[in-house]
């Protein structure tokens, strides 16, 4: 005898659609690209810039006007994502997914033609615009198609395909070598799924109900107002800002920098620096990329048996102890080879907990508004510890600098512990 798919002993895939499965692969090819998009500056931004300014990859002035950039991006992905996720909930998921896909597509292909340091900073932060706001209507969207015994999963693996982006940016930057341009041309493949996207998807029923009680005056669809003013949304939306600067600010500022220690270590041991570069990108990109995807892919099993506020818990201060590890105890490249998929699983895990946990804060009438909210917000209080993070890193030792950023996990785990638990629940209507 078959089990019943609503049995809670029965794998979480079974009964899950064809049309659910799409769901996913279309929103997961979506957000891999819209991952590409920002990781293929940061790993070519050197030879970008050092081409721009007519200096050396390395020179001071490039890398000024590097972080420069990561700068603008964070504020382009913050106003992308609070005009799309409105927009997602007032106008449909499937509609505004179609804009943002288009809008990082295009202008990703047209800084091809960038020559200028004004044609960097406008196309950055238009891609910024679409990446941003794309991750919120894709999650939303995958949330509320999937049924409650298997969201947690879904979302997972929906937040896990970033790594495929990662690895993929990767992968086009050592194939391009010092030929940046070419890898921004890669960028416009995504724009041939709007028509996918435009076939396949249908607007959810939980969205289509929500505005329909809204014209009838319960509540409005895509309002700030209510989702900052009424409680208890307005505690999730700040609980949800709060818990995502935490990871997005380590990311950029802790896991990223796993390139870093690669690249430092190889120096150590006598390696070129052209050697040292190539080395530290296949390091990061894809040895410490596997494990983070592992940990991406795995957060939403273990928030489905822990709860998700344990499992928060958990990979924060993991997160903070093999950062310490990391920084202090491998002494060659091949201990830190071996060391950095656990760095990747836990400082890069948690991030598919916003995938799993931010639309279950919200109902259906602000989800990608609240969840935009929360992510994006998030990308906007996150630069100010980009700005740290560089300062820190220009004094200090990297490996020490490196460990002192980590104890802002700590952070996360405090601000965790004043929002609720969600697991097993209905997504709030």
């Amino acid at each position: 005898m078959s089990a019943n798919p609503l049995d809670s002993s029965a794998p979480w895939y079974r009964g899950i659609t064809r049309y659910e499965w799409l769901v996913l692969v279309i929103a997961s090819a979506g957000w891999i690209f819209d991952v590409y998009e920002g990781q293929i500056f940061n790993l070519t931004r050197n030879n970008m810039l050092g081409d721009i300014l007519g200096q050396a990859p390395g020179s001071d002035e490039v890398k000024k006007y590097g972080d420069w950039f990561l700068g603008v991006f964070l504020l382009g992905g913050t106003f992308g994502g609070l005009l799309f996720g409105t927009l997602a909930d007032r106008y449909g998921r499937s509609s505004i997914m179609i804009v943002t896909i288009l809008m990082y597509s295009v202008f990703s292909g047209l800084t091809y033609f960038a020559s200028e340091l004004w044609h960097v900073t406008a196309l950055r932060f238009l891609v910024a615009m679409g990446v941003g706001g794309e991750w919120a209507v894709a999650a939303a969207l995958v949330s509320e198609v999937f049924p409650k015994r298997a969201r947690a999963h879904a979302s997972s693996i929906f937040h896990a395909s970033s790594v495929i982006g990662t690895s993929l940016a990767s992968l086009a930057a050592i194939w391009v070598g010092a030929n940046w341009e070419y890898a921004y041309l890669i960028g416009v493949i995504p724009a041939l799924l709007i028509v996918w996207v435009r076939i396949v998807v249908k607007e959810p029923e939980k969205w289509k109900r929500a505005r329909e009680e809204a014209k009838a005056g319960n509540g409005k669809v895509g309002s700030f107002r209510e989702l900052l003013t009424v409680s208890p949304w307005r505690g999730h939306a700040l609980g949800a800002m709060a818990l995502a600067a935490v990871g997005l600010g380590t990311f950029w500022a802790v896991t990223v920098a796993g390139q870093d220690l690669a690249r430092e270590m190889l120096i150590s041991e006598g390696a070129t620096p052209e050697e040292a570069a190539q080395k530290s990108k296949f390091a990061y990109g894809i040895v410490q990329t596997f494990g983070g995807g592992l940990g991406l892919v795995l957060f939403g099993p273990i928030s489905a048996r822990l709860g998700r506020k344990k499992t928060f818990i958990l990979f924060h201060v993991a997160a903070l102890l093999i950062t310490l590890v990391t920084c202090f105890v491998p002494t060659s490249y091949s201990t830190l080879l071996i060391l950095l998929p656990v760095f990747g699983f836990f400082t890069l895990g948690m991030h598919a907990g916003y995938a799993v946990y931010f639309p279950e804060l919200f109902p259906d009438r602000l989800r990608a508004t609240g969840m935009s909210w929360g992510f994006n917000g998030g990308r906007l209080l996150a630069a100010s510890l980009l700005i740290l993070s560089g300062k820190m890193k220009a004094v200090m030792d990297l490996n020490l600098a490196i460990a002192w950023l980590g104890g802002f996990f700590l952070l996360g785990v405090l601000v965790i512990l004043f929002l609720p638990e969600t697991n097993d629940r209905d997504l709030p209507a």
